[in-house]
């Protein structure tokens, strides 16, 4: 997935001027907090200062901005009418799902990004200057994230990369401030099975307030991934820029970012009918998708070139995180 070219622009500029040296330095202790498995304090904002929001936004904004837009685009795969007039973004810093939903809309009217960070705040408007959308309709307002949380109303939430950082009781809180607040709420976190974790607890606090689940699931009901055993994740493929290359220590141009995510809506959209959670395995005349499918369980599905060629073509063309079957592939809400 390439990134806005005035995305790239933007960090290019926000970018000049920092010695790589140190800002690998930053980095590092930026990759220590979210390789580690306690949540830090919700008074103390993990970028604090400007040299670690330039960090984070070399080493993770082209990520974040990656998986959000993946999500979201799924979500208007199966909801191609729909469309946000306003948008909140908890915890939005440098703005990388600010971008995003800009991207997958351009024409909504009105964003407002909430952060505790000033100085990510800050980089995250200089930024949005080179956005002819969010230019004009994004308002960076600093706020506390945590107990005492007050969202705006909006048509979409996004809480992306947020959870993580927050202590287990206000994770609660923040949930279910969004819920009460939004529309539509999107939920991206790391792909791992702490992030998968997350992102299930969010998803429980969106069915019990009485909302739709839209994506990634092809129903509302328990999920059939179990904890412990598996987590549900998916992946992206972005480019890597060469500061990009640099502050990360990767010689490669482009990285895969894992994530996993809840869209839930408070009124009933369409869902796909079955999701393709891992890579499809292809051999000769054959493809082999593992699903998450709408009679609540995860199963394997063959498709034949010689039993269907038509589906077999179009098996061959489906990723990892895609909606399946790929033409009629969404079923109204019950």
């Amino acid at each position: 997935m390439d990134l806005p070219a005035e995305l790239v622009r933007a960090l290019d500029r926000g970018l000049a001027g920092a010695s790589p040296k140190p800002l690998a330095g930053a980095v590092e202790r930026l990759m220590a907090h979210y390789r580690g498995t306690v949540g830090m304090a919700t008074d103390h904002p993990l970028l604090s200062r400007r040299e670690d929001v330039v960090a984070y936004a070399a080493y993770r904004m082209p990520a974040t901005y990656a998986a959000v837009r993946s999500a979201l685009g799924a979500f208007a795969a199966l909801a191609p009418t729909w469309a946000p007039g306003s948008h909140v973004d908890v915890g939005g810093g440098t703005g990388a799902a600010a971008w995003a939903v800009a991207d997958a809309w351009p024409t909504v009217g009105r964003t407002t990004v909430l952060d505790w960070a000033g100085p990510a705040l800050e980089l995250g408007r200089e930024l949005a200057a080179a956005s002819p959308v969010l230019a004009r309709t994004a308002e960076w307002r600093r706020q506390r994230i945590g107990a005492g949380l007050e969202v705006p109303g909006a048509d979409l939430v996004t809480v992306s990369y947020v959870l993580g950082e927050l202590t287990g009781e206000d994770r609660e809180r923040v949930v279910a401030e969004v819920l009460a607040r939004g529309r539509v709420v999107a939920v991206v976190e790391p792909g791992t099975p702490a992030g998968y974790r997350r992102v299930l607890r969010a998803r429980e606090q969106a069915i019990e307030a009485g909302w739709s689940v839209v994506a990634p699931c092809p129903h509302g009901a328990a999920c059939p991934v179990v904890p412990g055993e598996d987590w549900c994740h998916f992946a992206v493929r972005l480019p890597r820029s060469s500061v990009h290359r640099q502050v990360k220590g990767g010689s490669l141009g482009y990285e895969d970012e894992k994530f996993s995510y809840l869209v839930a809506s408070r009124t009933p959209l369409p869902t796909a009918r079955h999701r393709v959670l891992r890579h499809p395995a292809q051999r000769k005349g054959m493809v082999t998708l593992q699903l998450c499918a709408d009679d609540l369980t995860v199963r394997r599905t063959v498709v034949t070139k010689k039993r269907d060629p038509d589906l077999y073509r179009a098996a061959r063309d489906t990723s990892w995180g895609d909606a399946w079957p790929p033409e009629g592939d969404t079923v109204r809400p019950r």
